[in-house]
């Protein structure tokens, strides 16, 4: 079980390199890390975090890291974006980038894929048969090593599926052998998966026409939270648009951003 001091020491360990604040997260900490640690011959948490700050390929915070994020996602979740995603953002998207047929669009919480590939599907769906005239790639982020690696696989079960419409279960999938959907490679092709700690500096060249950073922030305390929002609007295009989680906010006070919508904002 792990110690009070421990708990501590690993909360603040994540804070500082991530951002994620997991104060009053005492018992999922000890309940996701404790038969790793078992199975691994730590004897302690202590001992565990000594040799995660003493590794130096990062592969053991890679794995602390793996296990206390959480990556519950599923294809049309909070779909109301997506439907303003197509209607809104991208005519006005596709007027400003006209002329470089550039659109630059992130996800800076890619989780296990389903976010990103149906951002592309949508963007698919919005470009039609002009899809291969437009640099439409998403780029996708996500500080989990694990989740990345099943994003990239894009293999998903039956059950994952069942809130997809069959057009799109038809035009951007393919069953396996196994019963498992697929996502076809000309989707694939259009989303680049990254690791990438949001704390860190961001290292775009070229600014952002939206950006989704959806179900991420509930980790963050205030402060962060409006460094990260401000990195993020820093980032944008004049004009473009940031969608975040539809429970979180973003205070009114403190951002820049004008507020079209719960959820929903626009730098002007």
């Amino acid at each position: 079980m792990i110690s009070d001091e421990e708990f501590l020491r690993i909360v603040s360990f994540v804070k500082s390199k991530y951002g994620i604040d997991l104060h009053g997260k005492k018992a999922i900490i000890n309940g996701r890390l404790e038969n790793y640690l078992r199975r691994g011959g730590w004897g302690s948490f202590s001992a565990f975090m000594n040799d995660v700050e003493r590794d130096r390929s990062g592969d053991l915070e890679k794995t602390l890291m793996n296990y206390l994020t959480t990556n519950h996602t599923y294809f049309m979740r909070e779909f109301g974006h997506f439907d303003f995603f197509k209607k809104e953002v991208l005519p006005w998207a596709q007027k400003k980038a006209m002329n470089t047929k550039d659109l630059r669009i992130w996800c800076g919480a890619s989780s296990s894929g389903e976010e990103p590939y149906m951002i592309a599907m949508t963007l698919r769906d919005f470009l039609g048969l002009d899809h291969e005239k437009w640099d439409a790639r998403i780029l996708a982020t996500d500080i989990s090593t694990q989740a990345l690696s099943q994003a990239i696989r894009g293999v998903y079960d039956e059950e994952h599926m069942e809130k997809i419409p069959e057009n799109w279960k038809k035009h951007f999938f393919h069953k396996t052998p196994n019963g498992q959907y697929a996502v076809d490679n000309e989707i694939k092709q259009q989303v680049i998966f990254r690791k990438f700690n949001l704390m860190d500096p961001f290292p775009f060249k070229k600014k952002m026409h939206t950006v989704f950073l959806r179900n991420v922030m509930i980790y963050f305390d205030e402060e962060t939270k409006r460094q990260l929002v401000q990195k993020v609007y820093d980032t944008l295009e004049p004009g473009g648009y940031l969608f975040v989680g539809m429970t979180e906010t973003i205070d009114r006070d403190s951002t820049p951003f004008q507020i079209i919508q719960p959820s929903i904002f626009r730098k002007m």
